[in-house]
């Protein structure tokens, strides 16, 4: 019997780390604040290389299962969000999920290291502002969302918030941590 993980290498490149079902709730954080999830290389190289990005602000989160990620980044970022300015596209990869997104958003951030949980910030196409982990790990979730609205006031034009203040209050920012997932099983 061939092990599909083992004998193709691009399989067991995309071969998630975790169990999909226990990073949902992680996934969701981004997605209810506006993120478009980005699954695959071609997904990101239109995001990033497109024409859609010649102009305007993208910001590109290389979301995490880490604890900063859980107590600092996606809460600080959903909160940075109801700024009254805020990138024009919000993208996401999950570092450890779709590996082969995620090495192609990376490929993008050179010579920056890899770094996840990360904020990538794009204008006109061009790289402007990196924000790495080790940034985001020594501070609270309201010193990420001060640090991202002093970034969004300086190169972004597009109105906030990403989404009303109301469905913002309703949202649940728990702090869903990695430590304790299962991982992935055949």
């Amino acid at each position: 019997m061939v092990n599909l993980f083992v004998d193709n290498p691009v399989i067991e490149l995309d071969r998630p780390i975790y169990d999909p079902a226990a990073v949902q709730p992680m996934r969701q954080q981004l997605t209810e604040v506006g993120f478009k999830e980005l699954l695959t290389p071609e997904e990101v190289e239109r995001a990033v290389a497109g024409a859609e990005n010649s102009t305007g602000t993208m910001l590109l989160v290389i979301n995490s299962v880490c604890g900063c990620a859980a107590g600092s980044a996606r809460p600080g970022l959903a909160l940075a969000l109801q700024n009254k300015l805020i990138p024009n596209r919000l993208t996401t990869v999950f570092a450890g999920m779709e590996k082969s997104a995620t090495a192609r958003a990376r490929e993008f951030l050179a010579p920056n290291p890899s770094s996840s949980p990360s904020f990538a910030l794009f204008k006109d196409g061009a790289l402007v502002k990196m924000i790495h982990r080790r940034e985001i790990e020594v501070r609270t979730a309201d010193q990420v969302a001060d640090l991202l609205v002093e970034t969004f006031n300086q190169y972004c034009e597009a109105p906030g918030p990403s989404i009303p203040p109301e469905k913002f209050a309703s949202l649940d920012m728990a702090l869903l941590c990695g430590s304790t997932l299962p991982r992935f099983q055949n």
